[in-house]
């Protein structure tokens, strides 16, 4: 199980090799943002065969906006 705040790696599709926060998991599908292409009010669906999950965890501030997002997720980059 994925918990929310997880840093991920996209596997497959367009975004392949950017990192991820998990906003949440259902089933298998995770829903995923990046606060740039995939803002947190707009999030992605992936399967959850096509991440890698990291031992990376955000703070839950940094869910406060799209701009705290893309800082935090920078240093995975």
């Amino acid at each position: 199980m994925l918990e929310k705040g997880r840093v991920v790696i996209s596997l497959k599709g367009r975004d392949k090799g950017y990192p991820l926060a998990v906003l949440r998991q259902e089933g298998k599908t995770v829903l995923v943002c990046d606060g740039k292409e995939r803002p947190i009010d707009r999030p992605k669906i992936k399967n959850i065969r096509h991440i890698e999950p990291t031992q990376a965890v955000l703070e839950s501030d940094a869910f406060t906006s799209d701009r705290h997002l893309r800082t935090a997720l920078r240093a995975y980059r």
